[in-house]
């Protein structure tokens, strides 16, 4: 019987009325060549019958007691396709604005937790007779890797779909009876100070690495000490989504030119869009903007697409600096200490909090921030900037071309901007998830970046000449 890991647990308890903890990614499609065009009925055919390949896809929720440990994950007898795929119009004329407004709607709308943590809306009406997809997954399912991975069992590397056979998944047990559900609350309460002692010294092992860092000359970033920005205040629930893309070559061309990675020019491209946009408003802070970075701590050994496997760095973005050739340096130089010491901690970390103590716990620790209004005393982070590896070659959903994927990650604590990216063949691709009552007019950052990336590009030749 599975249960829900420790880090996975801390997405699922530390939800709030305003802290949506799904991941998300819209994919459009052009079902022009699709016979009959896009077939929602046939889309759902597939995914149902590919679920054997992503089990979670079919596992849903049992809880422990008073929350006193982490939830099995049980199959859903019950499992019916249709209480998760649905279809819906986009409001006329159908271009990114109205767009950008309804999957900000339904992003803005949790996961119903009776069901397994997932659903699909199939957005039709939209100019140019595209058909836009959105996927949401609850994060304690998985993360953005491993979501890349489960897509590539959904869609097909040709317009020709194959229905597997009918296979219902057999790695989940059906429910847990009332006795052994007391019993897991009850062996969570005797083991607890275990727990908490070792969690204590893991935590004494991280703190004597990070103190090594502190006396250095340039100490990293450390929680709270991002400056307050318009990216930052007391979250709603209302979501807002934005898109855009770059070319892949040209963004491996000004990584070639400056001598970087290419991590480093997505957050470089990310950091001057969003300096335009500070400066726009006369709100630029005097110090850097600090993103935090999710990275992939999956290995070969791990199972694809089962729970979480993430960490996450702070990364200065120099935003206080004009040039963008030396922004770049700066950030390179900043996202490759951020890496050392996420490595040095990740290292002395043993036991997650999650781990250590109580579910019901964790969502009380959440719900106490957001009723102290820490949110609007300090920052963090001042937003989230993930990038996903997708694949190089083009994708087919029920016979339709996938032309675009515009992930899009969770917003918490304070942090009103979350920008995702995936590359797609020869495009990086760039979705924007704000609360718009937080950041205003967030689409000027987003028609910023390919401006911030030509920024980079104009730069090159004179900064690589002068070193």
């Amino acid at each position: 019987m599975p249960r829900v890991s420790g880090p996975d647990a801390a997405f699922l308890y530390g939800e709030t009325p305003s802290w949506h903890m799904h991941v998300s990614a819209l994919l459009v499609v052009d079902p022009k060549d699709a016979p009959g065009g896009f077939d929602t009925e046939l889309f759902k055919r597939i995914i149902e019958r590919r679920l054997h390949r992503a089990p979670q896809f079919r596992w849903k929720l049992q809880h422990v007691p008073l929350g006193l440990e982490r939830p099995s994950l049980v199959d859903d007898a019950a499992f019916d396709i249709d209480h998760h795929v649905h279809r819906i119009g986009c409001p006329s004329p159908g271009g990114p604005a109205e767009l950008g407004e309804l999957v900000g709607t339904l992003s803005s709308l949790k996961i119903d937790r009776t069901r397994p943590l997932w659903e699909i809306w199939v957005i039709e009406g939209l100019q140019g007779g595209e058909v836009a997809i959105l996927a949401k997954i609850h994060h304690s399912i998985i993360d953005g890797v491993a979501a890349a991975e489960v897509a590539m069992l959904l869609f097909d590397p040709t317009p020709d779909p194959v229905l597997d056979e009918a296979v219902t998944s057999g790695e989940a047990d059906t429910e847990v009876s009332v006795r052994d559900l007391v019993g897991d609350a009850v062996r969570a309460v005797v083991s607890t100070p275990a727990r908490l002692t070792r969690l204590a010294r893991s935590l004494a092992r991280q703190g004597s690495a990070l103190l090594g860092y502190l006396g250095r000359p340039d100490p990293p970033s450390l929680p709270f000490s991002a400056p307050m920005s318009l990216t930052n205040g007391r979250l709603t629930p209302e979501r807002r989504f934005d898109a855009t893309d770059i070319s892949l070559a040209d963004a491996k061309a000004v990584k070639d030119a400056y001598g970087v990675t290419l991590n480093d020019v997505i957050l470089a491209v990310c950091a001057g869009a969003l300096r335009h946009w500070l400066i726009s408003h006369g709100a630029l802070p005097g110090d850097p903007l600090v993103a935090q970075v999710p990275v992939s701590t999956r290995t070969t050994h791990d199972r694809q697409g089962d729970g979480t496997r993430v960490s996450n760095m702070s990364v200065p973005l120099a935003t206080e600096i004009d040039d963008p050739a030396e922004r770049l340096y700066a950030i390179h130089a900043g996202a490759r200490y951020a890496k050392e010491v996420r490595s040095a901690l990740s290292e002395t970390k043993t036991v997650h909090i999650t781990e250590a103590v109580s579910p019901a716990l964790v969502n009380l620790a959440a719900r106490a921030y957001r009723a102290g209004q820490i949110e609007n005393r300090g920052a963090p982070f001042n937003l989230i900037v993930s990038n996903i590896p997708g694949p190089p070659t083009p994708l087919f959903v029920a016979g339709a071309e996938l032309l675009s994927v515009f992930p899009m990650g969770p917003l918490l604590m304070g942090g009103g901007l979350n920008i995702t990216v995936m590359s797609y063949c020869d495009s990086i691709d760039f979705g924007l998830l704000s609360c718009p009552d937080v950041v205003p007019d967030a689409w000027t950052i987003s028609d910023a970046i390919p401006f911030a990336l030509k920024e980079l590009a104009d730069a090159a030749p004179l900064h690589a000449a002068s070193r």
